[in-house]
């Protein structure tokens, strides 16, 4: 047995294997010689990059691709979506827009594709802020702002011409809400208390809870 731990490349290996079919002389095949090539990895990695620490968030390894322009354009729509009111801050005080430049910057393949679609709806929204209103998008009022968006948050009620707004404004409300909704000054408005102290003694399981589950007869 060959104690050679060096694996023979399956190039060499096919090599001798169609060098003997033909008959070539009756000189015996040499073995092949040792392997030189690296062996792959075990487990290749799908990215040529590494993901970023998130234990140092400063530290990120692509750069963030949205312009001041469409920035800008990303707040304002941001903030139309998720305004500021009595319980809850607007997207833009939250670091929605940070969130999605964030995204659309990463370089995995889904992240692409979001990357086109943002962008691409971007530039479509100012082109319509100008066609109907003179101007950039952020540059309107809240209630022109609205008029586009109205044309293109419902996808099943959108014109042909709408189509690519309303592509566009379905991803970015998703992104947009889930930036939103991952900061905790965005809780309240969910109801959602969190990991809280409580004084006192235990109170125990609430008796609604306890009767919803149906576990009256057990406790």
């Amino acid at each position: 047995m060959n104690s050679d731990p060096s694996p023979i490349s399956r190039r060499h290996a096919l090599k001798g294997l169609f060098g003997s079919a033909a008959g070539a002389a009756a000189v015996p095949v040499l073995a092949a010689p040792r392997e030189t090539e690296p062996a792959p990895p075990a487990h290749p990695t799908r990215f040529v990059f590494h993901d970023p620490d998130f234990m140092q968030p400063l530290k990120f390894p692509w750069e963030k691709l949205l312009s001041a322009e469409e920035l800008a354009t990303t707040q304002a729509l941001a903030d139309l979506i998720l305004p500021k009111d009595e319980t809850s801050p607007a997207a833009s005080e939250v670091g929605v827009p940070d969130f999605i430049n964030e995204w659309v910057s990463a370089d995995y393949p889904a992240h692409q594709e979001d990357r086109e679609t943002i962008r691409g709806g971007l530039g479509w929204l100012n082109t319509e802020s100008f066609k109907r209103f003179s101007g950039r998008f952020e540059e309107l009022g809240v209630d022109q702002q609205s008029a586009i968006a109205d044309d293109i948050c419902g996808a099943a009620q959108v014109k042909p011409e709408h189509h690519v707004g309303a592509v566009f404004f379905k991803r970015f409300r998703q992104l947009c809400v889930g930036g939103y909704y991952s900061h905790s000054k965005t809780w309240k408005s969910l109801g959602y208390v969190g990991n809280i102290s409580l004084g006192g003694p235990y109170p125990g399981v609430l008796p609604e809870v306890i009767e919803k589950l149906g576990l009256q007869d057990v406790v």
